[in-house]
C-alpha cells in the first residue's frame, strides 16, 4: 500500500483515533460521492424516538474500516496470510459498502427507485469509482461481491459477525444511548482466526459472540424495530409515493434537482447509467426535508397531511401483536377515514395500512458463526453454546403491526 506523506488520523467518539491507512483509501473519501454519506442518517428517522440518533453513514463507514485494521492486524498476527493488496482492498470493499444508501437509508429502497437495493447501487457506485481510479478497486469490488478465491475475506465484509455489525452495533447503541446494544467488538476482534478458508472465533470467545447475538437481537426490538421509528419510515415510504404518484399525472411539486428526476422518471437497475447515478449523488436527506417544508403547503390532502405528520412528529397511531390483522379491520378505518375527510379510499389506505416485522438474531442456514475448538474442530456457536438461547435467537420471530389515525380531526386539514 502507498502511505500517506502526512499521518492522517480522525477522531471517532468510539473508539478515539482512526488512521487513514493508504493514499488511495483518502483520494476515495475525499471524492463527492464517498463524502454525500455526511449527509445520509445512519438510522433513517430513529431520531424521532431516540434524539441523539443522528450519526451518518459516513460515521460508520469510518468505524468498519477502524475494525477491519484491527482484524487484519489479529489475523496477520496468528499467522494468516493476508497480502497488502489484499489488506487495503478489505479497507475499501467496508469503507465503501453502504456508498449505495439514499436519503433516509431505506426509505429510497421502496419508494422512488424501482425495487433496487442500496447493495446494488453501492456496487455501481464501486464500479464507477474503480473506473476513475484506473482500476485499483477491482479486487475490492471481487471481495464485495464474494468472487475473490479467498472466501474468509468475504467473510470479514459482509457475514454474521463482520465489520459492518460490529460498528454498526455498538455506535447505533452509543447514539441512541440504549445500552442492551453494546458489544465488545475489539475483544471479538481479538479471539478472531481463519481455518479452512473461514473465518472462525477460538473457543474462548464464545460468550462475547453469545452477547453480540443477544445485542443484536435487543437492539432490533428496541431500536431498529421500534414502533414509532416503524411508522416514521412507512410513512416517509408513502410521502414519497404519493409525489412520485402525483407527478406522474403532471403536478409539478418543487423539489431539488436530483429529487424531481427520480420523481418524473421511473428508474429500475437497467436504468441505472453513469449519468443518472451521478444524480442519485447528489440526493440527500436535506433534499427529503426541505421537499416536505414545501409540501406542507400543497393542495394535495394526502401529500401535505403526510408531510406535516413527519416534520412535527405527530404520527400515526401503532398496534403491534403476534397474530396479524383482519384485512375487514383494515377496510372499515379506511371507510370511516374517507368519510370524515371525503376523500376517496385509495387516498385513506395512505393512513390505514398494516405490516409485519421480523427478528432473526442468527442464521443456521448458512454462512455460520464457527468455533474453533481447541482440538482443531469447527462447530456452530449455537450448537456449542451451554446456553439454549441461541438456538431460540436463530429462529425469526414475527409480529403483525396496524397503522391508523388518532382520533383528532384537527391533526388533518383538507
Amino acid at each position: 500500500m502507498k502511505t500517506l506523506p502526512k499521518h492522517k488520523i480522525i477522531n471517532d467518539p468510539i473508539y478515539g483515533f482512526i488512521t487513514i491507512p493508504s493514499k488511495l483509501v483518502f483520494d476515495l473519501m475525499e471524492h463527492k460521492y464517498f463524502q454525500r454519506l455526511r449527509r445520509i442518517s445512519q438510522m433513517g428517522f430513529s431520531y424521532i424516538v431516540y434524539p441523539g440518533a443522528h450519526h451518518t453513514r459516513l460515521h460508520h463507514a469510518l468505524g468498519a474500516m477502524f475494525l477491519m485494521q484491527k482484524a487484519v492486524q489479529v489475523l496477520k498476527s496468528k499467522g494468516v496470510s493476508i497480502s497488502e493488496k489484499e489488506e487495503e482492498a478489505l479497507y475499501i470493499a467496508i469503507l465503501l459498502h453502504d456508498i449505495g444508501h439514499g436519503p433516509f437509508s431505506h426509505a429510497m429502497e421502496n419508494s422512488i427507485v424501482e425495487n433496487i437495493s442500496h447493495e446494488q447501487i453501492s456496487l455501481l457506485f464501486m464500479e464507477a469509482l474503480n473506473r476513475k481510479f484506473n482500476k485499483q478497486l477491482t479486487l475490492a469490488i471481487q471481495i464485495f461481491r464474494d468472487k475473490h478465491s479467498r472466501k474468509f475475506l468475504h467473510q470479514l465484509v459482509s457475514g454474521q459477525l463482520d465489520m459492518d455489525r460490529l460498528d454498526y452495533l455498538k455506535r447505533d447503541s452509543f447514539y441512541t444511548g440504549v445500552p442492551e446494544g453494546t458489544v465488545n467488538a475489539q475483544r471479538l476482534i481479538a479471539m478472531l482466526h481463519v481455518k479452512d478458508d473461514k473465518l472462525v472465533v477460538e473457543e474462548k470467545g464464545i460468550y462475547s459472540v453469545e452477547n453480540f447475538l443477544v445485542a443484536r437481537r435487543l437492539m432490533y426490538w428496541q431500536v431498529y424495530l421500534h414502533k414509532t421509528g416503524i411508522v416514521a419510515e412507512q410513512l416517509l415510504v408513502r410521502v414519497l409515493k404519493r409525489a412520485k404518484q402525483l407527478s406522474a399525472k403532471g403536478v409539478v411539486l418543487p423539489a431539488s434537482n436530483g429529487l424531481s428526476f427520480f420523481l418524473n422518471n421511473n428508474i429500475s437497475i437497467n436504468d441505472f447509467s453513469e449519468e443518472v447515478l451521478d444524480t442519485f449523488s447528489k440526493l440527500d436527506d436535506y433534499d427529503i426535508i426541505s421537499a416536505m417544508k414545501t409540501w406542507v403547503s400543497n393542495d394535495d390532502f394526502v401529500l401535505k397531511n403526510l408531510s406535516k405528520m413527519l416534520l412535527n412528529r405527530d404520527l400515526l397511531k401503532i398496534k403491534v401483536k403476534p397474530q396479524d390483522f383482519s384485512n375487514q379491520k383494515i377496510e372499515e378505518k379506511r371507510k370511516k377515514l374517507a368519510e370524515t375527510y371525503a376523500i376517496s379510499e385509495e387516498d385513506a389506505s395512505y393512513f390505514v395500512f398494516k405490516g409485519k416485522l421480523e427478528n432473526q438474531a442468527y442464521s443456521m442456514e448458512k454462512d455460520t458463526i464457527n468455533l474453533l475448538k481447541k482440538n482443531g474442530k469447527i462447530i456452530d456457536v449455537a450448537k456449542a453454546s451451554d446456553q439454549l438461547n441461541l438456538e431460540a435467537l436463530s429462529k425469526s420471530v414475527v409480529k403483525y403491526y396496524m397503522c391508523y389515525p388518532k382520533n383528532n380531526k384537527d391533526s388533518y386539514r383538507g
